[in-house]
Parts: structure tokens; C-alpha cells; sequence
């Protein structure tokens, strides 16, 4: 095989990272862990995780080496969405717990360093609110109405939806409603399922309660909160007709789309950052904003707006070293050319996971999901060697990193989930056109002899575990050498003791084309996506490898942390 060597470190320089306000700013360089709370841990033993299990497993998270742990919604909901349907904003729905086993968590994190964001699903509510409840018992042009966006239809007789927009989930995004006088009345919007109608946010109405309900939780102590759909809530003046390019991911499109990004929008936050403000210590707003490019996202996140948003770019890129290189260069440009961080992903609750997304070779785009029929039947072995390989390019980049439940035990998508156990919205509306996002949701393994693998004593799980995910689970993992737990505590220690993320990023140039290599403090960082081995500097000092060296050079789909 080619020996190739790498040789000096470009001129290339990130933006400077403004380090002396860096270290009072922990959103700045956080590594924040998503819980998915039903598929975390389950106390009660119904088969659904709770807040109870939570409590009892953060101090894997803290020997894990996380700064802060993301929860997804856990507020009262009839959960037709999993909990993204909510019912009232301001307490825990029974499927999770109280009140009480909230702030329980909330202060043992605390306890423990871990700060503690919670989800906020502002563009919609359940259709089983209270106050669509008193919307749809009301009549056209009221107060009620008012909260949410009901509309007449087209055509002589109302009978035509006011546009043409579709769901995010398929079909109409319009549905009638049946008036008090037992005729077709109004239409109401609802851009995911019908179950869940879009508010008004011209309405001062939902401005205020929405300002309430921040301060319920903040007052309980909460560090700040994920915005669901951020780039949604207004939509364009009109309501025009839209139609997304064929190609488009389900919450995608060209630009302008009359219901994403719409410039009053960050009114919204600007006024949340204000209420944030008037709080102690750092409390922050994380933006979901689906947006075509990095420039547009970076937008969420200027002085007076959130202090973060996800970086969707970087997360669906291709693994190939000048995709790779390109986005990282132009999320650096971005973000810092509004002082803020660049955030950094790879696996979520909607998207299929990195461990099996990795490897495959079709194009599966966000929210559709893999299943038993898919092409494309990944390799799980090339992908989760691969998944180390993209876990510790990520983890030595500048700013904020998000990690999801279970990557850190390299667990792959759930593909062969039977027909029946599928609970995702999109799976019933589209009558399985599409997979949706069971796949990535099932709940993670703890111990490999328990039931259900230590997620629930009585061995209940609302999503079927695979039967080989025994060797996944964390006390096979924990204290194993080359597991791919013990990759990230490594991974995560090193990142915090060299301060990697506070660090200005440097490329090292030249490289063969199938080679990344940038340096970030002491640390250099080496990705090999080629056949060939990559040899490293004489005298270089490998503090951790995503996989085995070849005879100590830098083999394929393999990244390396050195000195040199």
C-alpha cells in the first residue's frame, strides 16, 4: 500500500472564537446529551421510560462526561406525536412522572454539574389544548379562533382547503371542522399531523402565554430550552400556494417557503432572549431551524436572538473529506460572523442513525425512515466503524456538540421492526410509504442479562428492543478497551482537558483527497476516507484512534487525535 504522509498546517485560520468571554459562557463549548425520555429508562415498569429512570441513570452521563442534558417533551400530551403534541405547557404528563420527580431530576443534575434543557414546541399544541377545545366550540372570527390559524375555504362553497400546503408528515396540511350548527365550516393548519394545529403567533395572545410558560420553567430552574420548529410560527402574509422541489427532505425546500423562515420570526426570539435575560447565570435558546444553508441558520443565532442552533448541514452532509471540509469551513464563517458558536450533530430523534446512516449508499432523507423493504441494507459493522471515525472528527471541532441517547454505545437504526409495533405519525399517514422515525427511538440497553436489556425491570418496551443488542449494552461496554463507549469518555475527557472546542481551527495542508486533517490547539486531527494508509509524522503521539492503526499509520474510514 501508498505510505503517505502528512505534511504542514495551511494558512487557514478560523474566525477568532472571542476566548476571554468563553469560559462564563458554557453553551459556547458544551457537549450536550439528548434523552429521548421514553426510551431512556423506565422506573414504573410500563414499558415507557420516565423521569424517575432518568434520575436514577445521570451519573452514567456524568462519568460519560457530558455538560448538559437535552430532554424531549415530557409536558402533558395525548401523545399521538410522542409528546410534540402538547396539551399543557406547564406540567408532566403521568406517562413521565410529577411535577415533583421533575425538579427531583432537575436538582440531581444539578448535583452532579449537568445543566438541564428542556423542549418547546411552540409552532403547534394538541387539538386536544383547552384552547382549541374552545376554538372549535366556538365560531368563526372569535377570540378563540383567533389563538390558532383557522380559515375560510376556496371554491363557492368552502369546500377546497385555503391553499395547497402539505403536511410534513403527508397528506393536506388543512382540515375542516364540522360548526356548532352541524355544517362544514372553517379550515384550520396544521403542517404535521391533524392533531396538532399551528398557532397564531400574530396573536398577542399566544406571545403572552408563551412568555408564561418560559417562566414557569425557569422559575423551576431549567438552563434554557430547545426550540422545536424555531424556523416555523409565522408564515407569509397570504398564505400563499407552495409546492416543495420533489427532492426535498420532509422539512425542506428551496427557498422562500411561505411557512419556514419568515423575517418576523425573530421578533419572537429577540423578545425571549430579553425574559431570558432577566434571569441568573446562563439560560439559553438552542434553535431546531431547518434551513437550506449555514449563512441562514446563523441568522437564529445573532447577539440579540438564541445563543445557538443546529447545525442540519453538517449532520446531513456526505462522509467525504472535501463535503466535510467545506461545511465545517463555511459553519465556522457563519456562526462566528454573528459571535456565535457553530453546533455540531450527527444523530437525533428524527433522523435515521449515524451508525447505520453512514453506510448506506441510497438516499434516505430526513424523517422517512428505514425499514425491512428499503434498499440499501447497510453494513452494520462498515457503519459504525465509520460512525467512530465521524464521532471524533466532531468531537474535535470548535464550539457546542450535540451527541443522541445510545451513539455512545454505537447502536445502529432498528430497522426490522414489525409493521404493527410502529407508533410514528408519518408511518399511519402515508400507510407505510414511509418508515418514519421508530427506527432511531427504541430504548437504549443498560445491562445485557436484564429484561429488556435494563431498561425496564418487567422487560416491557413501547418499541421492540432487537434481540442482538445485548452486546451493545453498556456494561458490556463500560471499562472494554477500543468499546465504542469508552471511545467517547476518551474522546470527551481529552476534548475538555486540552480544551479542543474553546481552540481556533487550523487546516493541514496539503492532503491526499481522500484525507481531513485540521489542528485545534495541540490537538491534530487525521481522517482517512481512502484505501491507503495515511502514515503520520515521525515522532507523532497518538492520544486516541477511533479504530485500530495499521503498523501504526491511519488506516481506512479511521480518525486519529495526536500530537505531531
Amino acid at each position: 500500500m501508498t505510505k503517505t504522509r502528512i505534511a504542514s498546517v495551511s494558512n487557514f485560520v478560523a474566525p477568532p472564537l472571542r476566548l476571554s468571554v468563553m469560559n462564563s459562557q458554557w453553551w459556547r463549548s458544551a457537549v450536550i446529551y439528548q434523552i429521548y425520555p421514553r426510551s431512556f429508562a423506565d422506573a414504573s415498569g410500563d414499558g415507557v421510560g420516565d423521569l424517575e429512570g432518568i434520575t436514577a441513570r445521570l451519573t452514567s452521563l456524568r462519568d460519560l462526561g457530558v455538560d448538559v442534558v437535552w430532554l424531549s417533551p415530557f409536558m402533558t400530551s395525548p401523545q399521538k406525536d410522542a409528546g410534540y403534541d402538547v396539551t399543557d405547557y406547564c406540567d408532566v404528563d403521568p406517562l413521565f412522572g410529577t411535577l415533583a420527580d421533575f425538579d427531583a431530576m432537575l436538582a440531581r443534575a444539578h448535583e452532579l454539574g449537568i445543566r438541564v434543557i428542556v423542549d418547546l414546541v411552540p409552532n403547534h399544541s394538541s387539538d386536544q389544548h383547552v384552547w382549541f377545545q374552545e376554538a372549535l366550540a366556538s365560531v368563526p372570527g372569535s377570540r378563540e379562533r383567533g389563538r390558532y390559524m383557522f380559515r375560510e375555504g376556496r371554491g363557492e362553497d368552502g369546500s377546497l382547503p385555503p391553499n395547497n400546503w402539505q403536511s410534513i408528515f403527508g397528506g393536506p396540511a388543512w382540515t375542516r371542522v364540522t360548526e356548532k350548527d352541524g355544517a362544514p365550516g372553517e379550515w384550520y393548519l396544521h403542517l404535521f399531523d391533524s392533531s396538532q394545529p399551528d398557532f397564531d403567533w400574530s396573536n398577542e395572545e399566544v406571545r403572552e402565554e408563551f412568555r408564561r410558560v418560559l417562566r414557569f420553567w425557569l422559575d423551576r430552574g431549567v438552563d434554557g430550552f430547545r426550540v422545536d420548529v424555531a424556523h416555523g410560527l409565522v408564515k407569509q402574509e397570504g398564505l400563499p400556494d407552495y409546492t416543495p422541489p420533489e427532492d426535498a427532505d420532509s422539512m425542506g425546500g428551496v427557498e422562500p417557503v411561505p411557512y419556514w423562515g419568515q423575517e418576523g420570526v425573530h421578533d419572537v426570539y429577540r423578545d425571549w432572549r430579553k425574559l431570558l435575560e432577566t434571569y441568573d447565570g446562563d439560560r439559553v435558546l438552542c434553535a431546531e431551524a431547518w434551513l437550506p444553508t449555514v449563512d441562514e441558520i446563523a441568522q437564529w443565532v445573532r447577539p440579540d436572538e438564541m445563543h445557538q442552533a443546529f447545525n442540519f448541514e453538517y449532520l446531513m452532509s456526505d462522509w467525504d473529506p472535501a463535503v466535510l471540509r467545506t461545511v465545517i469551513t463555511e459553519s465556522l464563517r457563519a456562526f462566528h460572523a454573528v459571535g456565535a458558536p457553530s453546533t455540531w450533530v450527527l444523530s437525533n430523534h428524527d433522523v435515521i442513525r449515524h451508525a447505520t446512516r453512514l453506510s448506506l449508499a441510497a438516499d434516505f432523507p430526513q424523517g422517512h425512515g428505514i425499514g425491512p423493504r428499503s434498499p440499501g441494507r447497510p453494513d452494520q459493522g462498515e457503519g459504525l466503524h465509520r460512525a467512530r471515525a465521524a464521532t471524533a472528527v466532531m468531537l474535535a471541532l470548535p464550539g457546542s456538540a450535540y451527541l443522541y441517547q445510545g451513539e455512545e454505545l454505537g447502536l445502529p437504526e432498528a430497522i426490522d421492526l414489525p409493521d404493527e409495533a410502529r407508533q410514528d405519525p408519518t408511518w399511519f399517514r402515508l400507510k407505510g410509504e414511509r418508515y418514519g422515525r421508530d427506527g432511531c427511538r427504541v430504548p437504549i440497553p443498560w445491562e445485557s442479562d436484564r429484561p429488556a436489556f435494563g431498561f425496564s425491570e418487567t422487560g416491557a418496551s413501547w418499541l421492540p428492543q432487537p434481540d442482538d443488542w445485548a452486546a451493545f449494552a453498556r456494561d458490556q461496554q463500560s471499562g472494554l478497551a477500543g468499546s465504542t463507549l469508552e471511545l467517547y469518555r476518551e474522546l470527551l475527557r481529552l476534548r475538555r482537558d486540552l480544551g479542543v472546542a474553546t481552540s481556533e481551527l487550523k487546516w493541514i495542508d496539503p492532503m491526499p483527497d481522500d484525507a481531513l486533517a485540521f489542528r485545534v490547539g495541540e490537538v491534530s486531527v487525521v481522517a482517512n476516507f481512502g484505501a491507503d494508509p495515511l502514515a503520520l509524522p515521525d515522532g507523532a503521539e497518538v492520544l486516541v484512534a477511533s479504530g485500530a492503526l495499521d503498523d501504526g499509520r491511519v488506516p481506512y474510514d479511521t480518525t486519529v487525535w495526536a500530537r505531531m
